[in-house]
């Protein structure tokens, strides 16, 4: 570790090297209460310290060059990662997951960063690698779990609910009137992980986001503003991803006769 005179501490690789070391604490646990978490505690590890450390390469190569192909090119990436990471933690898939989850990651992610760089921050030129890239992952990143939350709740009430839906389909209800309450509740379970953050931040919790500004040197009180404005950016990104999400969804379990089929 090493410090500047304005007590800026510089991370060395000696200090990752003592933080990984922390890992054995956790692989203890892992083998006295018999987890089995061994091998995925080592893989996670493993694919943050080298995922990490590639993504810094080429970032740093980004943020040298500014080509805006270039750094076009790194969300489009992004987006379908996360597309993908959505649908891969989906416990039940029907045919189109993918297309779905990808649909309602990008929307809701692309839409909200536009408007964070180009209004609220009014970043010039918009395709500037310090300002879009991370604010995308961030986006993204939370996202892509309140969109994979939301489809997961959907999908299971649609098969433990069948002859509820069908019940109500018989009784003239339109297919959305039928499937409305689970739609309701997979939206609320998938916005509950980033209203519980908005609840307790600053009081319980303080991000990452603002807590590596202000350990890399930064105004504290900047450092709140910036994650004042993620923090409604992550929200209204979440929220429009889960709504999207389930639309897309339920329209999957209904035929075009307007008969609901499981697939």
């Amino acid at each position: 570790m090493n410090t500047s005179d304005d007590m800026q501490i510089f991370l060395t690789y000696g200090d990752i090297a003592l933080a990984s070391s922390l890992i054995l604490m956790v692989l203890m646990v892992s083998w006295r209460l018999r987890l089995h978490l061994t091998k995925t505690l080592l893989m996670a590890a493993l694919r943050t310290v080298v995922q990490l450390s590639l993504i810094g390469l080429i970032l740093a190569w980004v943020f040298a060059r500014e080509q805006w192909y270039e750094v076009l090119s790194i969300l489009t990436i992004m987006t379908l990662i996360a597309g993908s990471a959505a649908k891969n933690r989906v416990k039940r898939r029907y045919k189109g997951l993918f297309i779905d989850t990808l649909l309602a990651v990008s929307i809701s992610a692309v839409l909200v960063t536009a408007i964070a760089i180009m209004v609220i921050l009014d970043v010039q030129p918009w395709y500037t690698p310090q300002f879009v890239i991370p604010i995308l992952g961030l986006i993204l990143g939370n996202s892509l779990t309140a969109i994979s939350l939301t489809s997961n709740q959907l999908i299971h009430a649609f098969y433990e609910q069948q002859a509820r839906i069908e019940m109500m389909l018989s009784l003239s209800a339109t297919p959305f009137e039928a499937v409305h309450e689970q739609v309701r509740t997979a939206i609320i379970n998938g916005m509950t992980p980033t209203l519980n953050s908005m609840l307790v931040v600053g009081v319980v919790s303080l991000p990452g986001m603002m807590t590596g500004q202000i350990l890399a040197g930064a105004d504290p009180t900047q450092a709140i503003r910036y994650q004042i404005v993620t923090m409604f950016l992550i929200c209204v990104s979440s929220t429009l991803g889960c709504t999207i999400s389930a639309l897309l969804t339920y329209r999957r379990f209904f035929n075009e006769n307007q008969q609901f089929s499981l697939p």
